[in-house]
Protein backbone atom coordinates (compact mmCIF):
# COMPACT_ATOMS: atom_id res chain seq x y z
CA UNK A 1 0.00 0.00 0.00
CA UNK A 2 0.71 2.20 -0.27
CA UNK A 3 -0.97 3.66 2.99
CA UNK A 4 -4.43 5.36 1.46
CA UNK A 5 -4.86 7.53 4.84
CA UNK A 6 -8.49 9.16 3.93
CA UNK A 7 -11.36 11.18 5.94
CA UNK A 8 -14.96 10.72 5.94
CA UNK A 9 -16.35 12.01 3.04
CA UNK A 10 -20.04 10.69 1.49
CA UNK A 11 -20.15 8.92 -1.61
CA UNK A 12 -21.66 11.91 -3.28
CA UNK A 13 -19.51 14.58 -2.46
CA UNK A 14 -16.51 11.93 -2.97
CA UNK A 15 -17.79 11.81 -6.54
CA UNK A 16 -18.63 15.12 -7.02
CA UNK A 17 -14.72 15.56 -6.38
CA UNK A 18 -13.86 13.19 -9.24
CA UNK A 19 -15.61 15.49 -11.22
CA UNK A 20 -14.11 19.38 -10.50
CA UNK A 21 -11.65 19.30 -12.87
CA UNK A 22 -14.20 19.37 -15.72
CA UNK A 23 -14.01 22.35 -17.36
CA UNK A 24 -18.27 21.92 -17.97
CA UNK A 25 -18.92 23.86 -14.88
CA UNK A 26 -19.05 25.14 -11.55
CA UNK A 27 -18.62 22.25 -8.68
CA UNK A 28 -22.35 23.18 -8.04
CA UNK A 29 -23.09 22.15 -11.95
CA UNK A 30 -21.06 18.83 -10.81
CA UNK A 31 -22.77 18.34 -8.25
CA UNK A 32 -26.37 18.62 -10.23
CA UNK A 33 -24.85 16.50 -12.52
CA UNK A 34 -23.66 13.89 -9.90
CA UNK A 35 -27.71 13.56 -8.75
CA UNK A 36 -28.23 10.92 -11.74
CA UNK A 37 -24.85 9.01 -11.96
CA UNK A 38 -25.66 5.27 -10.63
CA UNK A 39 -22.27 4.32 -12.68
CA UNK A 40 -18.76 5.36 -13.62
CA UNK A 41 -16.36 4.17 -16.33
CA UNK A 42 -13.62 2.09 -14.83
CA UNK A 43 -9.65 2.44 -17.12
CA UNK A 44 -10.21 -0.54 -18.50
CA UNK A 45 -13.66 0.15 -19.78
CA UNK A 46 -16.00 -1.73 -17.69
CA UNK A 47 -18.98 0.08 -16.14
CA UNK A 48 -19.07 0.03 -12.39
CA UNK A 49 -21.91 0.59 -10.15
CA UNK A 50 -22.14 3.22 -7.77
CA UNK A 51 -25.39 2.34 -6.08
CA UNK A 52 -25.74 -0.03 -2.84
CA UNK A 53 -27.16 -2.67 -4.68
CA UNK A 54 -24.67 -4.53 -5.70
CA UNK A 55 -25.28 -7.76 -6.49
CA UNK A 56 -21.59 -8.71 -5.15
CA UNK A 57 -19.98 -11.85 -6.15
CA UNK A 58 -20.12 -14.72 -4.54
CA UNK A 59 -17.80 -18.26 -3.54
CA UNK A 60 -19.19 -21.39 -2.10
CA UNK A 61 -18.09 -22.08 1.18
CA UNK A 62 -14.61 -24.74 1.33
CA UNK A 63 -14.91 -27.00 4.66
CA UNK A 64 -10.94 -27.82 4.43
CA UNK A 65 -10.01 -23.84 4.55
CA UNK A 66 -13.03 -22.88 7.21
CA UNK A 67 -11.53 -25.29 9.69
CA UNK A 68 -8.59 -23.09 9.60
CA UNK A 69 -10.45 -20.68 11.39
CA UNK A 70 -9.11 -19.88 14.75
CA UNK A 71 -11.80 -21.28 17.18
CA UNK A 72 -12.74 -18.27 18.35
CA UNK A 73 -13.92 -16.40 15.60
CA UNK A 74 -15.48 -19.50 14.09
CA UNK A 75 -17.59 -19.91 17.18
CA UNK A 76 -18.24 -16.04 16.68
CA UNK A 77 -19.39 -16.71 13.23
CA UNK A 78 -18.41 -12.91 11.79
CA UNK A 79 -15.21 -11.92 10.54
CA UNK A 80 -15.26 -8.61 11.96
CA UNK A 81 -13.11 -6.09 9.18
CA UNK A 82 -11.63 -2.28 10.35
CA UNK A 83 -11.38 -0.63 6.58
CA UNK A 84 -10.65 3.28 6.09
CA UNK A 85 -13.12 4.12 3.51
CA UNK A 86 -12.34 6.54 1.08
CA UNK A 87 -13.19 9.21 -0.88
CA UNK A 88 -12.42 8.10 -4.84
CA UNK A 89 -13.44 4.65 -6.38
CA UNK A 90 -12.62 1.95 -6.77
CA UNK A 91 -11.02 0.47 -3.52
CA UNK A 92 -13.49 0.95 -0.62
CA UNK A 93 -16.02 3.88 -0.40
CA UNK A 94 -19.71 5.10 -0.01
CA UNK A 95 -22.32 3.96 -1.97
CA UNK A 96 -24.70 6.69 -3.93
CA UNK A 97 -26.81 6.64 -0.63
CA UNK A 98 -23.91 8.15 1.51
CA UNK A 99 -23.91 4.99 3.84
CA UNK A 100 -22.74 1.41 1.98
CA UNK A 101 -19.44 0.01 1.89
CA UNK A 102 -18.60 -0.67 -1.52
CA UNK A 103 -15.77 -1.25 -3.58
CA UNK A 104 -12.64 -3.76 -4.17
CA UNK A 105 -11.66 -3.97 -0.69
CA UNK A 106 -14.87 -4.73 0.17
CA UNK A 107 -16.14 -7.04 -2.36
CA UNK A 108 -12.77 -9.64 -1.68
CA UNK A 109 -13.52 -9.44 1.98
CA UNK A 110 -16.93 -10.68 1.45
CA UNK A 111 -15.29 -13.67 -0.90
CA UNK A 112 -13.07 -14.42 1.64
CA UNK A 113 -16.23 -14.47 4.48
CA UNK A 114 -17.83 -16.69 1.70
CA UNK A 115 -15.14 -19.52 1.29
CA UNK A 116 -14.79 -19.37 5.25
CA UNK A 117 -18.26 -19.73 5.85
CA UNK A 118 -18.52 -16.58 8.21
CA UNK A 119 -20.42 -13.17 7.96
CA UNK A 120 -18.48 -10.17 7.37
CA UNK A 121 -18.78 -7.04 9.41
CA UNK A 122 -16.92 -4.23 7.62
CA UNK A 123 -16.41 -0.86 10.07
CA UNK A 124 -15.24 2.04 8.10
CA UNK A 125 -13.13 3.46 10.60
CA UNK A 126 -9.91 6.06 9.87
CA UNK A 127 -6.74 4.80 8.84
CA UNK A 128 -5.11 4.79 12.04
CA UNK A 129 -8.02 3.31 14.00
CA UNK A 130 -7.52 0.46 11.63
CA UNK A 131 -4.37 -0.82 13.30
CA UNK A 132 -5.74 0.50 16.92
CA UNK A 133 -8.88 -2.05 15.79
CA UNK A 134 -6.29 -4.70 15.43
CA UNK A 135 -3.88 -4.28 18.34
CA UNK A 136 -6.91 -4.67 20.65
CA UNK A 137 -8.44 -7.64 18.92
CA UNK A 138 -11.63 -5.75 17.98
CA UNK A 139 -10.98 -6.20 14.37
CA UNK A 140 -9.93 -9.69 12.90
CA UNK A 141 -8.44 -8.11 9.86
CA UNK A 142 -8.19 -4.68 8.06
CA UNK A 143 -8.28 -5.35 4.07
CA UNK A 144 -8.76 -1.60 3.42
CA UNK A 145 -5.08 -1.37 0.79
CA UNK A 146 -2.28 -1.73 3.55
CA UNK A 147 1.02 -2.74 2.26
CA UNK A 148 2.90 -5.22 3.39
CA UNK A 149 6.01 -3.59 5.29
CA UNK A 150 9.33 -5.30 6.80
CA UNK A 151 7.89 -2.72 9.66
CA UNK A 152 4.91 -3.71 10.00
CA UNK A 153 5.59 -7.66 9.67
CA UNK A 154 7.00 -7.16 12.97
CA UNK A 155 3.39 -6.78 14.52
CA UNK A 156 1.05 -8.41 11.78
CA UNK A 157 0.78 -11.05 9.66
CA UNK A 158 0.32 -10.63 5.73
CA UNK A 159 -2.06 -12.60 3.09
CA UNK A 160 -1.80 -10.73 0.15
CA UNK A 161 -3.88 -10.37 -2.18
CA UNK A 162 -3.12 -7.13 -5.04
CA UNK A 163 -0.07 -5.91 -6.63
CA UNK A 164 0.63 -2.19 -4.84
CA UNK A 165 1.05 0.34 -7.53
CA UNK A 166 1.06 3.78 -6.95
CA UNK A 167 0.22 6.47 -9.81
CA UNK A 168 1.16 10.13 -10.62
CA UNK A 169 -1.85 12.06 -11.78
CA UNK A 170 -1.33 15.05 -13.90
CA UNK A 171 -3.62 17.79 -16.20
CA UNK A 172 -4.30 15.76 -19.49
CA UNK A 173 -1.63 16.71 -22.65
CA UNK A 174 1.76 17.64 -21.41
CA UNK A 175 4.64 15.47 -22.38
CA UNK A 176 5.72 15.46 -18.57
CA UNK A 177 6.12 11.65 -17.87
CA UNK A 178 7.77 9.99 -14.40
CA UNK A 179 10.06 7.40 -14.42
CA UNK A 180 11.95 7.97 -11.53
CA UNK A 181 13.81 10.90 -9.17
CA UNK A 182 15.04 13.04 -11.22
CA UNK A 183 11.51 13.29 -13.07
CA UNK A 184 10.05 14.99 -9.85
CA UNK A 185 12.96 17.01 -9.41
CA UNK A 186 12.11 21.23 -8.68
CA UNK A 187 8.50 19.91 -8.97
CA UNK A 188 5.04 20.32 -6.73
CA UNK A 189 4.07 17.19 -5.70
CA UNK A 190 0.30 16.52 -3.29
CA UNK A 191 1.23 13.66 -0.88
CA UNK A 192 -0.75 12.48 2.43
CA UNK A 193 0.62 11.99 5.31
CA UNK A 194 1.30 8.89 6.92
CA UNK A 195 1.22 7.02 3.49
CA UNK A 196 3.65 4.83 1.79
CA UNK A 197 3.38 6.97 -0.88
CA UNK A 198 5.19 10.17 0.73
CA UNK A 199 7.69 8.12 2.13
CA UNK A 200 8.62 7.09 -1.47
CA UNK A 201 8.50 10.88 -2.22
CA UNK A 202 10.19 12.20 0.43
CA UNK A 203 12.95 9.33 -0.61
CA UNK A 204 13.25 10.60 -3.99
CA UNK A 205 13.83 13.76 -3.17
CA UNK A 206 16.63 13.19 -0.68
CA UNK A 207 18.38 11.15 -3.36
CA UNK A 208 17.45 14.75 -5.83
CA UNK A 209 19.29 16.52 -3.75
CA UNK A 210 22.23 14.07 -3.67
CA UNK A 211 22.43 13.93 -7.01
CA UNK A 212 22.66 18.25 -6.97
CA UNK A 213 19.19 18.58 -8.00
CA UNK A 214 16.29 20.45 -6.47
CA UNK A 215 14.00 18.91 -3.37
CA UNK A 216 10.41 17.80 -4.25
CA UNK A 217 8.09 20.34 -2.95
CA UNK A 218 5.78 18.46 -1.22
CA UNK A 219 1.92 19.34 -0.16
CA UNK A 220 0.15 17.17 1.77
CA UNK A 221 -3.64 16.69 1.55
CA UNK A 222 -6.20 14.03 3.26
CA UNK A 223 -9.26 14.47 0.98
CA UNK A 224 -9.72 14.26 -2.43
CA UNK A 225 -12.04 17.54 -2.85
CA UNK A 226 -8.80 19.24 -1.56
CA UNK A 227 -6.36 17.33 -3.90
CA UNK A 228 -8.43 17.83 -6.75
CA UNK A 229 -8.58 21.38 -6.58
CA UNK A 230 -5.20 22.10 -6.20
CA UNK A 231 -4.05 20.18 -9.13
CA UNK A 232 -6.97 21.50 -11.33
CA UNK A 233 -5.85 25.56 -9.91
CA UNK A 234 -2.63 24.58 -10.77
CA UNK A 235 -1.11 24.62 -7.02
CA UNK A 236 0.19 20.77 -7.46
CA UNK A 237 2.26 19.67 -10.83
CA UNK A 238 0.87 16.09 -9.96
CA UNK A 239 -0.94 13.65 -7.25
CA UNK A 240 0.47 11.02 -6.21
CA UNK A 241 -1.97 7.78 -4.31
CA UNK A 242 -2.86 4.37 -5.24
CA UNK A 243 -2.94 3.63 -8.95
CA UNK A 244 -6.59 2.13 -8.52
CA UNK A 245 -8.05 5.86 -7.50
CA UNK A 246 -5.79 7.87 -9.53
CA UNK A 247 -6.54 5.80 -12.75
CA UNK A 248 -10.43 5.79 -12.20
CA UNK A 249 -10.84 9.29 -11.77
CA UNK A 250 -8.73 9.98 -14.85
CA UNK A 251 -11.02 7.75 -16.52
CA UNK A 252 -14.08 9.64 -15.14
CA UNK A 253 -13.34 13.47 -15.91
CA UNK A 254 -11.19 13.30 -19.05
CA UNK A 255 -8.81 16.23 -17.72
CA UNK A 256 -6.68 14.08 -15.89
CA UNK A 257 -4.14 11.16 -16.52
CA UNK A 258 -1.45 8.93 -15.16
CA UNK A 259 2.09 10.00 -16.25
CA UNK A 260 3.60 7.45 -14.62
CA UNK A 261 3.57 4.25 -12.17
CA UNK A 262 5.41 2.70 -9.61
CA UNK A 263 5.92 -0.34 -7.41
CA UNK A 264 4.49 0.87 -3.37
CA UNK A 265 7.27 -0.82 -2.00
CA UNK A 266 10.12 0.76 -3.99
CA UNK A 267 12.66 0.07 -6.65
CA UNK A 268 14.03 -3.29 -4.77
CA UNK A 269 10.56 -5.03 -4.15
CA UNK A 270 7.19 -5.91 -6.01
CA UNK A 271 4.94 -4.21 -3.87
CA UNK A 272 1.61 -6.09 -2.86
CA UNK A 273 -1.47 -5.42 -0.98
CA UNK A 274 -2.54 -7.67 1.54
CA UNK A 275 -5.22 -8.86 4.40
CA UNK A 276 -3.95 -7.68 7.51
CA UNK A 277 -3.83 -9.25 10.65
CA UNK A 278 -2.93 -9.40 14.56
CA UNK A 279 0.88 -11.26 14.18
CA UNK A 280 0.08 -14.80 15.63
CA UNK A 281 -3.46 -14.85 16.08
CA UNK A 282 -3.52 -18.16 14.00
CA UNK A 283 -6.28 -16.51 11.31
CA UNK A 284 -3.72 -15.48 8.45
CA UNK A 285 -3.53 -19.73 7.22
CA UNK A 286 -7.32 -19.11 6.52
CA UNK A 287 -7.45 -16.04 5.25
CA UNK A 288 -4.70 -16.64 2.60
CA UNK A 289 -6.56 -20.01 1.99
CA UNK A 290 -9.49 -18.35 1.36
CA UNK A 291 -7.86 -15.87 -0.89
CA UNK A 292 -5.87 -18.78 -2.30
CA UNK A 293 -9.40 -20.82 -3.65
CA UNK A 294 -11.25 -17.85 -4.84
CA UNK A 295 -8.02 -17.08 -7.24
CA UNK A 296 -8.26 -20.75 -8.34
CA UNK A 297 -12.15 -20.68 -8.63
CA UNK A 298 -12.28 -17.44 -10.95
CA UNK A 299 -14.16 -15.56 -8.30
CA UNK A 300 -11.19 -13.32 -7.54
CA UNK A 301 -10.51 -12.25 -11.01
CA UNK A 302 -14.11 -11.53 -11.66
CA UNK A 303 -14.09 -8.90 -8.87
CA UNK A 304 -11.04 -7.21 -9.81
CA UNK A 305 -12.40 -7.39 -13.38
CA UNK A 306 -15.64 -5.75 -12.10
CA UNK A 307 -13.65 -2.75 -10.67
CA UNK A 308 -11.19 -2.67 -13.19
CA UNK A 309 -8.07 -3.46 -11.51
CA UNK A 310 -7.24 -6.28 -13.63
CA UNK A 311 -4.03 -5.73 -14.36
CA UNK A 312 -3.37 -5.70 -10.20
CA UNK A 313 -3.93 -9.38 -9.91
CA UNK A 314 -1.76 -11.98 -8.46
CA UNK A 315 -0.98 -15.30 -9.43
CA UNK A 316 -0.88 -16.86 -5.80
CA UNK A 317 -1.85 -15.52 -2.45
CA UNK A 318 1.85 -15.24 0.03
CA UNK A 319 1.74 -15.23 3.47
CA UNK A 320 4.58 -12.34 4.62
CA UNK A 321 6.35 -12.12 1.67
CA UNK A 322 9.34 -9.27 0.96
CA UNK A 323 7.79 -6.14 2.22
CA UNK A 324 8.56 -2.41 2.05
CA UNK A 325 12.06 -2.08 3.66
CA UNK A 326 12.71 -0.28 6.49
CA UNK A 327 14.37 3.11 6.75
CA UNK A 328 16.51 4.55 9.73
Amino acid sequence: MSVYRRTFVPAAAALVAALLLSSCGSADNASADLGAKKEGTAPNGVKINLTPDQNRITTPKVDAIAALVPDEVRRRGTLRVAADVGTVPPLGFYATDDKTVIGTEPDLAHLIGDVLGLKVEIDPVSWENVFVGLDSGKYDAGITNVTVTEARKEKYDFATYRLDILGFEAEKGGNWKVKGPADVAGRTIGVSSGTNQEKLLLAWSEQDVENGLKPVDVKYYQNSSDYYLALGSGRIDAWLGPNPATAFHSAQTGETEVIGTYSGAGDTVLGKIAATTKKDNGLVKALNGAINEAIRNGSYAQVLKRWGLDDEAVPTSEINPPGLPKTD
